[in-house]
């Protein structure tokens, strides 16, 4: 790489070889990956002391970091406590991101953070800049440390006098970080494996707990930093205020289209009572936005249920979250430009402030990678597995948007399938968290020449 010299002379420099911080990300979580697949190919990780091999190890090390919840396995019945261990820590290393694991470290050893881990910290908390990053740090680690405290002593006063203290407490801790996490993992398989919140979805003190902890970690670190400070909605940036609206809008929407079009479904809310209906209809509304949990089976949902579903997976959660998905604001974004674009303005705005074009562009470059990596899913498992064209994006959305859902065709899926799933389930939680960051914060090339417009018939 030519540099100037002193005396304004070009000489051959060292070139730069050091990682940007959103490589640094990627690989670290890919590393992260690696080793939980090495551990949970040990013998003592298989409840049957016999080990389970590379391939199925890598997908669930990939489910649990990425915090999907696809699983080949059930949880309970393939690995002993030692895997559930490794896949526990895995979901909350994934969840929280390795820097708020390793800046726990700083902060307890009370060591200086230096300018790189700073802009390391901003890239895995999807900021801008990296203005209080630090304090937004602590309040990530130590507000979901607190939380997860909280939902797990809940589960387990709720376990202890049916379970006993040892499953009520083991039951309590894991599924309150699977859930915070947006993970979807459970060890309920000692009742009915692969049952999921089967056995719970009349039980509202479960299902409101674990449905709770999900909205919370789906709403992102920069959202409750604002609540907490600010406490007032009018005066809440106007990306909170988005985040909420859209969050709640979500929810409410999704509640009523379930309950519409399942209340008579034998399969799903049926034979429940009215409550227990509303309840289901409410939780999978919650669930389907990247936690992974069932309360009703998927596979017996009517087309346009895993339709509703399939739309609130690709929504999922928000930016800087545990979540997976586009992203609600992307979202709202590509709503509010489509709302412009018919009424003949070429600008977006909203609560009185306008969104900037480039933002635009990129919350419709996002959305077109995603959509167009969904359609080419659906039809490599369709082609490469015995499985129908919904069932197959049901499960290739379920991967990309971190969500952990399945119509009950996961262990069917070919070797290539698979392989597939893994690379959208880490593309889903990488990819979208940071490579797409990385290149949305990095600086716009401009461009050195222009060609003569030319008009084209659109539509």
């Amino acid at each position: 790489m030519l540099q100037k010299d002193s005396k304004g002379s070009f000489v051959v420099g060292k070139r730069n070889r050091a990682l940007s911080p959103t490589k640094v990300i990627a690989l670290t979580f890919a590393l992260i990956i690696l080793t939980g697949a090495l551990l949970l190919m040990l013998p003592i990780a298989s409840r049957s002391g016999i080990s389970c091999g590379f391939r199925p190890a890598l997908f669930t090390a990939t489910s649990a970091t990425c915090v999907t919840g696809l699983v080949l396995y059930d949880t309970w019945t393939q690995w002993s406590w030692f895997g559930q261990i490794v896949i526990i820590s895995l979901i909350e290393i994934g969840g929280l991101g390795f820097m708020s694991a390793a800046s726990l470290v700083v902060f307890l050893f009370r060591k200086k953070v230096g300018l790189k881990q700073r802009l390391v910290m901003a890239q895995a908390l999807s900021l801008t800049d990296m203005e209080d990053v630090v304090k937004l740090q602590k309040v990530v680690i130590f507000g979901s440390l607190g939380v997860q405290s909280v939902g797990a002593a809940i589960l387990f006063v709720r376990f202890l006098p049916e379970f006993g203290f040892r499953r009520a407490l083991r039951w309590g801790v894991f599924h309150s970080i699977s859930a915070f996490c947006n993970a979807g993992f459970d060890i309920f398989g000692c009742m009915e494996p692969g049952s999921s919140l089967i056995l719970f979805n009349s039980d509202p003190v479960v299902i409101l707990t674990l449905g709770a902890l999900v909205i919370v970690g789906g709403l992102g670190f920069l959202v409750w930093q604002e609540i907490v400070q600010v406490r007032n909605f009018k005066k809440f940036s106007v990306y909170t205020k988005l985040v909420l609206l859209m969050s709640g809008g979500l929810l409410a929407l999704g509640t009523v289209c379930f309950c519409a079009l399942e209340w008579s479904n034998p399969g799903t809310l049926g034979p429940m009572s009215i409550g227990d209906k509303i309840l289901n209809g409410f939780f999978q509304s919650v669930t389907v936005r990247t936690a992974g949990f069932a309360a009703v089976d998927q596979a017996a949902l009517t087309d346009a249920g895993k339709a509703v579903s399939l739309v609130l997976m690709f929504i999922g959660g928000s930016s800087g979250s545990t979540a997976g998905g586009v992203k609600t604001v992307t979202m709202v974004v590509l709503l509010l430009f489509l709302a412009a674009r018919a009424r003949g303005r070429d600008s977006v705005s909203v609560f009185r402030r306008t969104i900037p074009n480039s933002q635009v562009l990129d919350a419709m470059t996002i959305g077109s990678i995603v959509m167009g990596l969904a359609i080419f899913g659906s039809i490599f498992i369709c082609v490469t597995s015995s499985v129908s064209f919904v069932d197959a994006a049901f499960e290739t959305v379920s991967a990309l948007a971190t969500v952990g859902l399945t119509a009950g065709v996961t262990p069917s899926l070919s070797i290539p399938a698979q392989i597939l799933m893994i690379v959208y389930m880490y593309f889903g939680r990488v990819g979208v968290l940071t490579i797409s960051l990385g290149f949305l914060m990095g600086n716009r090339a401009q461009d050195r020449f222009q060609y003569a417009q030319t008009n084209l018939l659109i539509g």
